[in-house]
């Protein structure tokens, strides 16, 4: 590790000290080539994104929605698929448009976080809701953007840059009104947590820093949890040509885990994961046509599971997790465009009691030029070179285009590719029922997009169509019941896909309402073997998210639905909806999830909770 360390150190250090040639005081023209946005108050996207299928959740819909942890925030993505074991935030396995919950990407400011081990880790994010600024997400194949393991999409959570001195205090409680009935307490399920932040702001830096903790005794037998949570991010701009952000957290979980993995055989299981994040990146005007952007970032977690919680003897998994991830790219404007170049290099290692001990490493470069061409048609076009150190060589092109037909409407085409190399667990996991294989060879996709988009000052609307075809399709396998089960390249996955949504604004004297709506069609063709399959059944069908928002100047209401059908499962209609009253720097919420206390199934054999009130005071002078 110590030879991989030193060249993404010096990666980063090469970048920082180039940026800084220039005198600190000349005067710049504003650029529109950021690939990172850092030190940046408006939405300000990459050009890289502006011809793709992207969702966005900003800090507006953020609040107002009736949920308190990114989890619950990500289900209302259209096309996202949040299948939670443990709610409350605990425990969830993301998935987008139709892909396993290994195949694509969770960044923070553009940084990958994701975790070498398992995806059912990469949600274990310490940043609370109060610090987001929105949450993008990118749809379909994107190694020309981000590298490997993007294979059906990306979550880019970008943290906000605060603006003023502030303080921020969350307290907060909830309950089905329904006890135990299994154990005999006399005592209902419930759950509560408090969050305190605030922000210190000077003229060339400015910093947050946020500390959590819930915990309660969960919705059914030994579904307890309790969760802490640190965030600190520093922002640092010595000059109108040089950025830095400095960015850390930690969380620390632990729950009961309940039919998680082994239903109905662990129903005494509980989980302890332990999450420390630390990156620093930075941005440098070289010129005003050239900026660099270097950034280094590292992941450690610690997953410790017990299948016997009484008992540690027997039974009992202990994984420690390490990555460390370095990039540098570049930016140049031409007068024919602007050429993106690029390199990044990752290096992961695990050693785990039933996983053993591993280790691996990728090194990556990209390109990409990015063009308009008679002040309507825009195309980006470029690829990305990966080596990996146990799949050698591979080529990922990509080319992305848009045509504005009038101010109001626009037409979007793409084409992408990608590879999902297997995680740890998929490789050499020996713990039965569930077994490895480290023979499998990388999942790789490519993906054919094409669409509209129609927007005014009150109305937008977009409609999409994509086809992707994922070979190698990893999964995990057995021929009959009495077997265990083993991952294998078992598949191909052919999907075809169409997804639409629209917004609307209604702005009143007094107030104003918002409505939204998306639909997401997923059709599967899924070519395997005869036998048994745990993933293949398990995307979405159909899914539509609705959300209706009222606000006036003290007043504000949110209804939400979302209905959801998948491939083998019955299907479910969820409402939830918010309350709220805000007086000066208070707000007072009282949250209603599954209203109508539906019963249903995201992940494995895991019920989920019926209806849940949660009543909450907010003080805020951020």
């Amino acid at each position: 590790m110590r030879k991989n360390t030193i060249l993404i150190l010096s990666l980063w250090s090469f970048g920082l000290g180039y940026g800084q040639e220039k005198p600190a005081l000349i005067e710049s023209k504003p650029t529109d080539i950021s690939e990172i946005v850092i030190y940046e108050t408006r939405l300000q996207l990459p050009g890289s994104l502006k011809n793709r299928n992207l969702q966005i959740l900003d800090k507006e819909q953020i609040k107002q929605l009736p949920v308190r942890s990114v989890n619950e925030l990500l289900a209302y993505v259209s096309g996202v698929d949040v299948r939670q074991r443990g709610p409350f935030g605990t425990q969830a396995d993301l998935s987008i448009d139709g892909g396993s919950f290994e195949q694509n990407l969770v960044l923070l400011n553009g940084q990958k976080i994701s975790d070498p081990q398992t995806g059912h880790n990469s949600l274990n994010i310490p940043v609370p809701m109060e610090a987001i600024e929105r949450i993008e997400v990118v749809r379909g194949p994107s190694a020309r953007l981000y590298g490997v393991n993007s294979l059906t999409g990306v979550v880019n959570i970008v943290t906000k840059n605060p603006q003023k001195n502030g303080v921020f205090a969350h307290v907060y409680g909830g309950s089905s009104f329904e006890k135990d009935t299994e154990t005999g307490h006399d005592q209902w399920f419930n759950g509560r947590g408090f969050q305190l932040g605030g922000s210190w702001v000077e003229k060339k830096h400015n910093h947050l820093i946020f500390g959590s903790q819930e915990s309660g005794n969960g919705y059914r037998y030994n579904t307890d949890f309790h969760n802490s949570k640190l965030f600190y991010q520093g922002n640092i701009q010595p000059n109108d040509r040089n950025t830095v952000m400095v960015l850390g957290g930690l969380v620390r979980s632990s729950f009961g885990a309940n039919g998680f993995y082994a239903s109905p055989i662990d129903k005494e299981a509980k989980e302890i994961v332990n999450t420390y994040l630390l990156s620093l990146s930075s941005k440098h005007l070289v010129s005003d046509a050239l900026t660099i952007a270097p950034s280094i970032a590292y992941r450690y977690n610690y997953d410790d599971y017990r299948f016997y919680r009484f008992d540690l003897s027997k039974a009992r998994s202990q994984h420690y997790s390490n990555a460390l991830t370095s990039d540098i790219k570049a930016h140049y404007q031409t007068n024919y465009g602007v050429l993106s170049m690029g390199a990044e290099m990752r290096y992961e290692e695990i050693n785990s009691s039933n996983i053993g001990e591993h280790s691996r490493s990728n090194y990556g470069l990209f390109a990409e030029f990015k063009r308009e061409f008679f002040n309507r048609l825009d195309v980006n076009a470029g690829a990305y070179v990966n080596y990996n150190s146990f799949y050698g060589w591979q080529v990922f092109p990509g080319v992305d285009a848009s045509y504005r037909v009038t101010d109001q409407w626009q037409a979007l085409f793409s084409v992408g590719s990608s590879q999902r190399i297997p995680s740890f667990t998929d490789l050499y996991l020996n713990q039965k029922p569930n077994l490895g294989n480290p023979h499998l060879k990388p999942e790789s996709a490519y993906q054919i997009e094409g669409g509209i988009r129609f927007k005014t000052e009150n109305l937008s609307a977009n409609a999409f169509l994509f086809y992707r075809d994922i070979d190698q399709f990893i999964d995990w396998v057995r021929a009959d019941e009495t077997l265990s089960w083993q991952t294998d390249n078992a598949a191909s996955n052919r999907t075809t896909g169409f997804n639409t949504s629209v917004k609307y604004r209604w702005n009143r004297p007094t107030a104003f309402w918002d409505f939204g709506v998306s639909y997401t069609y997923l059709s599967p063709k899924i070519e395997a073997p005869k036998g048994l399959s745990k993933y293949t059944v398990e995307s979405f069908k159909h899914q539509i998210v609705s959300t209706i928002n009222y606000r006036n100047k003290q007043w504000s209401a949110m209804l939400a639905n979302r209905y959801n059908e998948r491939l083998s499962y019955k299907s479910y209609f969820l409402t939830d909806a918010r309350i709220g009253y805000d007086l000066k720097k208070y707000n007072v919420y009282l949250d209603a999830q599954n209203i109508f206390n539906v019963t249903y199934v995201e992940a494995g054999a895991v019920p989920m909770p019926g209806r849940w009130f949660t009543l909450g005071v907010k003080f805020n002078t951020l």
